[in-house]
């Protein structure tokens, strides 16, 4: 198959998923100057796209017909399912040459199976799940982590620049996938580190911004206390990375985990708690929501501390 030569006021890119950080992602590239075809299942989250001149489409497979390189993030592996290899999904309308790039955290499995059905077709197919939440999508300071053949992730440069920071071709298919879950598997049990943490210091008597200078540059150092932990101690936590899809996530580490006979207790624990704050009604939360089910343990409620 052709490499695809990528360079903006040329490549058109398809855009399917426009939210916390879809949008971001998206206009990132539009300000590098590639032109965007978009959709997304709710319309009102594509409009500030439309407002800047990218093109609506009725379905993923719309989106694929006037499109050169289809991204997508969605929800959860059902979703990317059927935006990729639904009837109306992107592959359905791809055309030989063309490029599907999901950017979803999802199975690697999934991932090998979307590879071998757009390589019969003609089309390329790369996973590239991404790290750094909505700040990260914002700021275009991802990690992006991908799984591909390396001569087509290295014709996308363009774009994973446009989008990330550290941008790293982890192997063929599925490999993008599986670094996913090593990562999710390391904020799972660290944000309960953190979260504790902070409990501590607060039931303790100490004031949490200050204590946050000392402990946030040292060892015990980590993107979720620098980012996270000021949100919450303010009482913040509207989603980066909502709750709901990260038990998803970890629900995949531990299938990929079972399927390896790896034991990891740590991982089975973090998930737990987090389907405790979902229980809780903070399922649409940030991942730091786990603070307020962590204190509710110990008959503190966060939100109304003194």
């Amino acid at each position: 198959m052709a490499i695809p030569q990528v360079a903006p006021g040329k490549t058109r890119i398809g855009w399917i998923g426009t939210g916390v950080m879809g949008s971001s992602m998206c206009g990132h590239l539009m300000n590098a100057g590639f032109s965007a075809t978009v959709y997304s299942r709710t319309k009102q989250k594509a409009e500030a796209l439309i407002s800047r001149g990218a093109t609506w489409a009725a379905t993923p497979k719309e989106v694929s017909q006037n499109s050169d390189v289809i991204f997508s993030i969605v929800g959860f592996p059902a979703d990317v399912r059927e935006v990729m290899l639904g009837d109306q999904g992107a592959l359905a309308g791809a055309k030989p040459g063309n490029v599907l790039v999901d950017m979803t955290t999802s199975q690697p499995s999934l991932a090998i199976e979307i590879h071998e059905a757009a390589k019969l077709a003609g089309v390329h197919s790369v996973d590239a799940p991404v790290s750094g939440g909505d700040i990260g999508a914002r700021n275009a300071a991802l990690s992006i982590m991908i799984g591909g053949d390396a001569d087509v992730v290295s014709s996308l440069q363009p774009m994973w620049e446009a989008m990330g920071k550290t941008i790293v071709h982890q192997g063929p298919a599925g490999s993008g996938q599986h670094t996913k879950t090593v990562n999710q598997i390391l904020i799972a049990t660290g944000m309960i580190g953190v979260c504790e943490a902070l409990l501590y210091g607060y039931k303790s008597g100490l004031d949490l911004p200050t204590v946050l200078k000392s402990v946030s540059s040292g060892a015990a150092g980590s993107w979720s206390l620098s980012n996270l932990g000021p949100r919450i101690i303010d009482n913040n936590f509207d989603p980066g990375f909502f709750v709901e899809h990260f038990i998803k996530d970890m629900g995949i580490a531990l299938e990929e985990s079972r399927r390896m006979g790896l034991s990891l207790p740590g991982l089975a624990l973090g998930q737990q708690l987090y389907l405790a704050v979902k229980a809780q009604g903070f399922g649409r939360n940030g991942t730091h929501a786990l603070m307020l089910a962590l204190a509710s343990l110990s008959g503190i409620d966060w939100r109304k501390r003194g």
